[in-house]
């Protein structure tokens, strides 16, 4: 009896070795499989701008609400006459809202000695894929301000808005030329440390930034994405 009972409590024991053993592996394999490293992949474009918008502004003063009415119809019609010699269609060009300020009904300003009551603003908006007919239009409406015509932008530091909207079109090739550049740092870093690179655990494509160049060519955009990308690291 005695000795049956000692086979047995070989056998468990043999039996917690074993998976005690097996236990042990399979930590160490999940330590492997979890060995990993995160970098950074970076691509960069300079793209040509390919929506142009100057958001145009006609500023006008009198005395008389009634001359200024007319001055305004009559202002209106020769700038809109200007940007169709220009080569502008009617989707090319609209007109918005006016204006009107009566300066003396403003309580909080001392206008007394202002020489005009009513000031006066039209907006118009010039929206095209033809940016050299519109930088060429930009430069001919000096001929307006010859003839008296008060013409200007509504955004004095930067006349005309430069967009570039074909993001899609170059979005694919963006995001493997990050891809391989984070696989290739990946790379660097395995070789250092003695060890290979795996699949891809997880990634994170990043946010698309489209900005000026600079500032003296803002029709001139820099496009960028940085990627982050999870490798596994194998021995």
């Amino acid at each position: 009896m005695k000795s049956s009972t000692n086979i047995g409590m070989a056998i468990l024991g043999v039996a917690i070795v074993v998976s005690g053993l097996f236990i042990s592996n399979i930590q160490v394999k999940s330590r492997a499989f979890d060995r990993s490293v995160e970098v950074k992949g970076l691509a960069e474009r300079e793209v040509a701008a390919d929506l142009g918008v100057w958001p145009v502004q006609v500023t006008l003063t009198s005395n008389n609400l009634n001359k200024l009415k007319a001055d305004l119809e009559q202002q209106k019609a020769t700038v809109i006459e200007f940007f169709r010699q220009q080569g502008f269609s009617p989707e090319e060009f609209s007109t918005g809202p006016v204006n009107i300020q009566d300066t003396q009904a403003n309580p909080y300003g001392n206008n007394a000695n202002l020489p005009y009551r009513y000031i006066a603003q039209m907006e118009f908006t010039v929206r095209t894929n033809n940016l050299q007919k519109l930088q060429n239009s930009l430069t001919a409406s000096l001929e307006l301000v010859a003839q008296g015509i008060l013409i200007g932008s509504k955004n004095t530091w930067q006349p005309i808005e430069y967009i570039f909207t074909s993001l899609n079109t170059i979005k694919p090739d963006m995001i493997e030329e990050a891809t391989k550049n984070a696989r290739e740092v990946a790379e660097k870093f395995a070789k250092d440390s003695d060890s290979r690179v795996g699949k891809i655990k997880s990634a994170k494509q990043g946010v698309f930034s489209i900005t000026d160049r600079d500032q003296n060519t803002p029709f001139v955009k820099n496009v960028r994405v940085v990627t982050t990308i999870d490798y596994f690291i194998k021995d």
